[in-house]
């Protein structure tokens, strides 16, 4: 059985506009998934990128547009200018970390902070949104009590093994020594996945 490990950011609108599509993909496939949420900003930092603000206008203005682009193609809901964005993912990626497997859905708990941010306009640094997205997931919304020190050390850690695995942005799909980036790219993982 082939493991995806699948580094992501909470903060991404590119990870909100993949849906549940990997989900699918792994249980077509027969994959496991291994959920690496991790700090976008530091592997920006680390990578060479800039984080949006930063960047050339042209490029800030593009990125709009394909977000745009991007939710009338799929029928996505989105709010481009998101007013908790950026916030703090630590809080929300914790949780992921956290949430016991087997006791609720952590793709969907990882697809309820997307749609908090991107589409419903909710910070998902906020304690009574991530109890509702986790209660939503299928988890006991206590998970959010649970003492964060371990958690932030497999965040940080998340971050370094990004940078290992040649990951530079948010989603990416590693199998193997393969990386797919973005997205867009699922269709390619799909097919990787099945030879």
């Amino acid at each position: 059985m082939k493991t995806i490990s699948y580094y992501f950011s909470v903060l991404s609108p590119f990870t909100y506009f993949a849906g549940d599509r990997l989900e699918k993909i792994a249980s077509n496939q027969g994959a496991k998934i291994n959920y690496l949420p991790m700090d976008i900003m530091g592997l920006f930092n680390k990578t060479g990128g800039l984080p949006p603000k930063q960047r050339h206008i042209s490029r800030q203005k593009y990125r709009l547009q394909e977000i745009q682009r991007i939710a009338s193609h799929t029928g996505m809901p989105v709010n481009i200018n998101p007013k908790f964005w950026p916030t703090d993912p630590k809080p929300s990626s914790c949780t992921i970390i956290n949430a016991p497997d087997g006791k609720g859905d952590k793709g969907q708990l990882i697809r309820n902070y997307l749609t908090a941010c991107w589409a419903r306009d909710l910070d998902i640094a906020n304690e009574e949104v991530i109890r509702d997205c986790l209660t939503n997931a299928g988890f006991d919304p206590e998970v959010a009590d649970i003492d964060n020190s371990s958690a932030i050390e497999i965040f940080e850690q998340n971050t370094l093994k990004a940078q290992e695995d040649n990951v530079f942005g948010s989603p990416t799909y590693v199998v193997d020594d393969e990386v797919f980036w973005g997205q867009d790219r699922l269709e390619y993982l799909e097919r990787y996945l099945a030879t």
